[in-house]
């Protein structure tokens, strides 16, 4: 079962907030009393991602997982901000009118960043933290130049959602072996349209949203997150080895796991694996 919250984010942008919950059983918290849970997605997903992570989670948690401005089924304003500081304010108003706080923030990618920002910003909001695959050092301008040049690749509109799971399951140039849940991951965030299946997003809002963040490094707000920390990578994925060790030791509560078998989309590829490692974190933190 789920359903949608409206949310008032930074600005006025309206936010929609997911709420997965199966009817509850005798032996189980009432929603409001449940240990809240925030999920925010990476740049291009939507809250549906974390559908899978969030069923099992509302077993012992009230799990919420927002579509962050310019993404999903929220607003997509041209005129509004696409700032570090509006993602984080967004996922600040979200756990403020939901009644979320303290939560776990489980963020993967860009939504990983926007937790640990929010964590050193407000820790009376974030009780604990799980950032999945995303760095800390800078990307720099090459790297931005390249996704500019890799969305003027994409053969929109695809005809057929058959064709979207193929291109970016194994025609994109991205793709170094055969992946099928890319594909379905990317499929998600399609819609039809008169001419064709387009993204949900818009590509400039993403670029404008992702160069606010790669011209710079982010281990100084890492280090300021005093709440417990697990950062996740899948083997194959963007985050390096020595990288998550050393965001790790950085963070003073920080602790690492990883998936194997895993690309950049951990919790899509490999969603048992990716809950069996990050179960015994979410256990210690209730328990503790």
């Amino acid at each position: 079962m789920v359903r949608r919250i409206d949310v008032t984010g930074a600005g006025g942008v309206r936010l929609a907030a997911w709420e997965y919950a199966d009817p509850p059983k005798s032996d189980q918290p009432k929603a409001s009393e449940a240990p809240g849970v925030l999920l925010l997605h990476g740049l291009m997903g939507r809250a549906s991602h974390w559908a899978s992570t969030a069923r099992w989670l509302s077993e012992r948690h009230r799990a919420i997982a927002l579509d962050q401005r310019g993404h999903g089924q929220s607003d997509k304003a041209p005129e509004a901000e696409y700032t570090r500081e509006a993602y984080v304010e967004d996922a600040e108003a979200a756990l403020d009118q939901l009644g979320l706080g303290p939560a776990v923030v489980v963020g993967h990618a860009m939504g990983a960043l926007t937790g640990w920002q929010l964590a050193a910003k407000r820790p009376d909001l974030v009780r604990a933290l799980i950032i999945c695959d995303m760095r800390a050092s800078a990307l720099g301008s090459a790297s931005q130049r390249e996704w500019e040049d890799w969305f003027k690749a994409w053969p929109v509109p695809f005809a057929t959602l058959a064709d979207v799971r193929k291109w970016f399951g194994e025609d994109d140039p991205w793709v170094e072996r055969p992946n099928p849940s890319r594909g379905e991951f990317y499929a998600e965030v399609m819609h039809e349209s008169p001419d064709g299946w387009r993204p949900v997003f818009e590509p400039e809002q993403m670029l404008k949203s992702r160069q606010t963040w790669v011209y710079d490094a982010h281990w100084e707000e890492l280090a300021q997150v005093r709440c417990p920390a697990l950062v996740v990578r899948g083997l194959d994925g963007e985050l390096g080895r020595a990288e998550s060790q050393e965001m790790v030791r950085v963070l003073p509560r920080g602790r690492y796991a990883e998936v194997a078998d895993a690309g950049h989309l951990v919790h899509y590829d490999q969603p048992e694996a990716w809950r069996a490692a990050i179960e015994p974190f979410l256990d210690g933190v209730l328990t503790g």
